[in-house]
């Protein structure tokens, strides 16, 4: 998606105002017909609410969601969301109890060690996943289909018919709708041991979804989480969350680009209950040999741990496989890499690398990215998993190229990734023994917690610098990644937090010299060459009627609507 930038000029204040006289607005049950919630009211959710098949829910550009103790918005098959904010009027996710903290002196709050005040925000689609076996519906195979899925973690089902909780299917390019310049915060419900609601909840997502510029700001539980589907996301925010920050499961395809974790602690638990955990876990497919498995392209990631009671930076289970490159990683705890072969839950009845035929975890990171996997393959042939596994297209199953590593000073941080070859020459990683390979950090007094101690960042400018700088390589310009010539999720010159986040409402992100720039989308510009001409004219005309790429409107399909809104751009976005 290309991007374009301008000066943010509407603080938060004015986002303040505009809410204090909202009325109050109470959603209950399902949402069976399309309707729009607009930023003169505030909604508060009570209990579960469902999108139900056929119904969109527009939510206008800066309009406050609190809500109860209980309350969630759940997506659901065939339902969409069109969640479409902006830098200058954010769509907030938060709690009856955060907005009653707001003050004309602090328009969105201060920061409180605060989380599962209200539930979250579920999508579910009807793209592929890699589940079978225990804990699976009874009628799901190994092998990739159509007929697969599975009940959403948190989400508590009316009996064992209803469909409302399910997500999976046979459509990778399923379009849910779209969620842009969102914030979630004090969110996340824990319904039973291993069973939570997180930040935000993606099941089976599909890539006609569209997902940019979300931030999640404490959870009680992990902050953002994709359970099989291949939805794309970009610009992406998460901070002090209880458990893992980003988590990937049961056969998540998808691409990510500029994402930030920070962790902190939510509230004073044990780890994994609102104090950290690992900032990436990726779990291959459950059981371990299904396909399709979790093969994901990171780019551009900026990962800050804790130092003194940290986890991982990247933890492995399930035959998973996960690219990570161009990328800064400080900080952690433990340790970069960590083999933990399969996350022993008897529900899943998960066996690890290496089961019925599948690579072992060396073999992930020495095997290109074209050997396809061939355990339960069922009918699909080389070309069909080609398609199932398009986010990677270059390089090893596993790898970390181009990246950053700094202040990773336990005794064996480095030791798996040693194992694996990250500091190989041709990875062009680099470890960082002195520079900080951003602007600034600042940590508030160690907090001695349940879960550890944990020292707060209380002010971060993430801008690339030192070593970050520059890098390398870039990503790929193929429609979806930003090709940069630097390491991490920020420039050397702007933020993109700016205006629009948590985390810049209450002071912990640092406004750069030159102002509060931020990026603004344009959709438009198809081919991400900088402007809008006859090449993005060519990618719309061919794929008239269809969902995907040129579906500039986000309805049923790209047709004239969609042919004047990208007339109407020409020659822009430079």
């Amino acid at each position: 998606m290309k991007t374009r930038k301008f000066v943010l000029a509407l603080g938060t204040a004015a986002l303040a105002a505009g809410t204090a006289t909202a009325a109050d607005i109470t959603i209950s049950g399902d949402i069976t017909t399309s309707q729009t919630w607009t930023k003169n009211n505030v909604y508060k959710l009570s209990g579960q609410v469902f999108v139900k098949p056929g119904a969109t829910l527009t939510i206008e550009a800066g309009t406050v969601i609190a809500s109860e103790a209980g309350g969630s918005l759940a997506v659901g098959r065939d339902g969409r969301i069109v969640a479409d904010g902006s830098a200058s009027e954010p769509i907030i996710f938060t709690s009856a109890a955060d907005r009653a903290t707001w003050t004309v002196a602090n328009p969105q709050g201060s920061w409180r060690a605060a989380a599962n005040e209200w539930g979250n925000l579920t999508i579910m689609g009807n793209g592929y996943i890699g589940k079978y076996g225990n804990g699976a519906p009874a009628g799901n195979t190994a092998t990739p289909n159509a007929a697969n899925f599975a009940n959403m973690e948190g989400l508590v089902a009316a009996d064992a018919n209803d469909t409302r909780v399910r997500y999976g299917g046979g459509n990778d390019q399923d379009d849910s709708g779209t969620l842009r310049y969102a914030s979630f915060r004090y969110g996340g419900k824990v319904v039973g041991l291993g069973t939570e609601l997180n930040g935000i909840s993606l099941g089976g997502v599909g890539q006609g979804t569209e997902i940019d510029h979300v931030e999640i700001m404490n959870n009680v539980d992990d902050g953002i989480e994709i359970w099989g589907g291949k939805v794309d996301l970009k610009y992406f925010s998460i901070w002090n969350i209880g458990d893992d920050s980003f988590d990937l499961d049961h056969g998540w395809r998808g691409r990510a680009q500029f994402g930030l974790i920070v962790q902190g602690y939510s509230l004073n638990a044990a780890s994994g209950s609102g104090v950290c955990d690992s900032m990436i876990e990726i779990d291959g497919a459950a059981k371990s040999d299904a396909q399709p498995v979790t093969t994901v392209n990171l780019y551009n990631m900026t990962l800050i741990g804790q130092p003194l009671s940290g986890k991982r930076a990247l933890k492995y289970r399930d035959n998973a496989r996960m690219q990570v490159n161009n990328s800064i990683i400080m900080n952690a705890g433990e340790a970069v890499v960590r083999n933990d072969n399969t996350d022993g839950e008897a529900t899943d009845g998960q066996t690890g690398y290496g089961h019925n035929g599948t690579h072992t975890f060396a073999a992930t990171w020495t095997t290109d990215y074209n050997v396809y996997p061939t355990v339960n393959a069922g009918s699909g042939s080389t070309a069909s998993n080609a398609s199932f596994y398009s986010a990677q297209s270059a390089g090893k199953l596993n790898q970390i190229t181009d990246t950053v590593f700094y202040g990773n000073s336990n005794a064996a941080a480095y030791t798996e990734a040693n194992t694996r070859g990250v500091f190989a020459a041709a990875n062009n990683n680099v470890q960082e023994p002195a520079a900080l390979p951003i602007v600034s950090i600042t940590r508030g007094s160690p907090q001695i917690l349940t879960g550890g101690t944990i020292a707060p960042v209380t002010a971060l400018d993430p801008r690339a610098a030192g070593a970050a700088a520059t890098s390398v390589t870039q990503a790929p310009n193929n429609g979806f990644f930003t090709p940069v010539t630097f390491r991490g999720a920020f420039s050397p010159t702007e933020n993109w937090m700016c205006g629009w986040t948590a985390a810049h409402a209450y002071g912990y992100s640092v406004v750069p010299p030159n102002g509060c720039t931020v990026e603004s989308n344009c959709p438009a510009d198809l081919t991400s060459d900088g402007s809008v001409d006859g090449q993005d004219l060519g990618v719309l005309l061919g794929n008239w009627g269809g969902t995907g790429a040129g579906n500039l409107n986000g309805d049923a399909s790209v047709d004239g609507q969609d042919l004047g809104i990208l007339l109407g751009a020409w020659g822009s976005c430079g």
